[in-house]
């Protein structure tokens, strides 16, 4: 259940917000311009690479790398195949994973390495052996963790990660919205240095800007009524959201989104992309999770009692309405079914800046379900 009353109380949202989740995502342009502070300073932008890489290879631990290998793969598109090295092991505790190089990779290939903690055996015994191979290596961790030595030793790159004080007192999430931004930042500089996709400082200070502008519009002391994530928390409180998303941009944010949701808040969520959402899904929605399926009971006990789980479409679009688009048949569809649907669209900008809105909304809706749940 939501404790709906909790999101209009900001100073009662402080103190339920134990891992600085609301936090993070006010300060993600501040972690921003940090990242890519750290990255001139590590000396990215003195950079002289002979080209593009064949292939880049990204490995890391959870939901952070996974976005991160996401996003970037995204972005960079047919110029370079990005590829992330899933993990190997007995459990997801750093100690006990591993990592291996594909058989193919060499001295034209690049490895990126991105992790919030650093302390991974895997992650450096991954750095000597691609050293081994001849590839480059660059990560992207906390300064001072065993992967810092790990990489200098095998003479990569390392970009030490953007962090905030209150980091070192809370254990990190991989899905907080800090740590996608100080890991991801370092690694779009880099890919913009080496031609695989367009990054500029000027285009990841906007990215900075925009992030500033949804925290203002987003952040706790705003009201529910106007507050685009907390009305979406709200909308999905006793709902299985349907993520569809539309748009080459908007697919890495409806699966981040999903991650955030599943992490932070332990709420389940599916993702598809349009069109192909309208029959992966519609059996969903003319199935017992349409809101027709199952009408409010009115003895219904509303304490003891809570509400039966119905689906709910979040249609992400990273693009305006007009030309070749499926989002009216995605709305028909839903309605069809009785099943309510919401939708985000960014203002306009550039791909960065679109996407960068996307997530922020997203982010400060998944912390915004987390902290105002309640069993």
């Amino acid at each position: 259940m939501l404790d709906e009353s909790l999101l209009d109380a900001p100073e009662a949202l402080a103190e339920a917000d134990r891992r600085a989740l609301l936090r993070g995502a006010a300060e993600a342009g501040a972690r921003v311009r940090t990242a890519a502070r750290h990255a001139t300073e590590a000396g990215v932008h003195d950079l002289k690479p002979d080209g593009r890489p064949r292939a880049i290879l990204i490995a890391g631990p959870g939901a952070a790398a996974i976005c991160v290998a996401d996003l970037l793969g995204t972005l960079a598109g047919a110029t370079s195949p990005v590829t992330r090295l899933a993990p190997t092991g007995v459990a997801p505790a750093g100690g006990a994973l591993r990592w291996e190089l594909p058989g193919w990779a060499g001295f034209v290939d690049l490895l990126l390495i991105a992790t919030p903690d650093g302390t991974e055996p895997g992650l450096s015994l991954l750095a000597e052996q691609a050293y081994r191979r001849g590839c480059t290596v660059v990560a992207v961790g906390p300064a001072g963790s065993p992967l810092t030595e790990a990489v200098h030793n095998n003479h990569g790159l390392f970009v030490p990660m953007a962090t905030a004080p209150y980091d070192e007192d809370i254990p990190l999430a991989a899905s907080a919205p800090g740590v996608l931004w100080a890991l991801l930042t370092p690694l779009l500089a880099l890919l913009d240095r080496t031609g695989v996709l367009a990054a500029p400082p000027d285009a990841v200070q906007k990215v900075a800007d925009r992030l500033d502008h949804i925290a203002e519009r987003c952040g706790p002391a705003v009201a529910t009524y106007s507050n685009p994530a907390k009305t979406l928390a709200a909308e999905l409180a006793d709902a299985l959201p349907l993520v569809w998303t539309e748009g080459v941009s908007a697919g890495p944010a409806g699966r981040r989104f999903a991650a955030a949701l599943a992490e932070l808040s332990g709420h389940p969520s599916l993702v598809a992309e349009l069109p192909e959402a309208l029959s992966a899904h519609s059996a969903l929605l003319a199935g017992r999770l349409a809101a027709s399926a199952d009408p409010e009971d009115f003895f219904r006990d509303r304490v003891e009692e809570p509400a039966a789980l119905h689906a709910r479409v979040v249609l992400l679009r990273d693009r305006p309405i007009g030309g070749l688009t499926a989002a009216p048949a995605a709305r028909d569809l839903a309605l069809s079914h009785d099943t309510p649907i919401s939708e985000l669209e960014p203002e306009p900008g550039g791909e960065l800046e679109t996407l960068a809105e996307l997530i922020a909304v997203t982010d400060f809706a998944a912390v915004y379900l987390a902290l105002a749940s309640r069993a």
